[in-house]
């Protein structure tokens, strides 16, 4: 095996890995999820990217980036949201052709209420995963990348 076979397998074996937790956190969220506010993961995603609007909207292909989804995959899933009343679509004012999503209030209050279910699931999944030692170093890795939390100011 040459060196260049050798940086491939670990780039394959780091592949797999990340794929190996994305499926454990994925599973482990659509069933909790599902089983508590008939949400998916991905139609949670759609909620929570719109959310992280602060009161405005999205375009389409914004929300389908935000989702990893292809537009006409993300223009199904709206399209489906919307009939819940969770969002809402509206043209651009600017360009007839842009179409922007937004966050409803019943979509907002399904969203804060599943977000405790989410995060618990997320946090539990992600603490089952640091005991495997397959996972535990990426799991070790993904809290590096979490942002530095505020430090309350030194006083005088």
């Amino acid at each position: 095996m040459s060196i260049r076979d050798d940086a491939a397998e670990v780039r394959s074996s780091g592949w797999r890995t990340l794929a190996a937790l994305h499926g454990l956190i994925d599973a482990a969220l659509e069933k909790a999820l599902q089983a508590e506010h008939k949400l998916s993961v991905v139609e949670y995603t759609v909620l929570e990217a719109l959310s992280r609007q602060d009161g405005w909207h999205m375009r389409m292909q914004q929300l389908a980036r935000a989702a990893a989804l292809s537009s006409s995959a993300t223009t199904r899933l709206v399209s489906r949201l919307e009939d819940r009343g969770l969002l809402g679509r509206y043209l651009c004012a600017d360009d007839r052709r842009g179409i922007y999503t937004e966050l409803t209030p019943a979509g907002r209050a399904l969203l804060e209420a599943a977000r405790p279910v989410h995060d618990a699931t997320l946090e539990a999944t992600l603490t089952q995963a640091a005991e495997l030692p397959e996972l535990a170093p990426l799991v070790d890795a993904l809290a590096e990348l979490a942002p530095a939390k505020a430090q309350p100011p030194v006083p005088d």
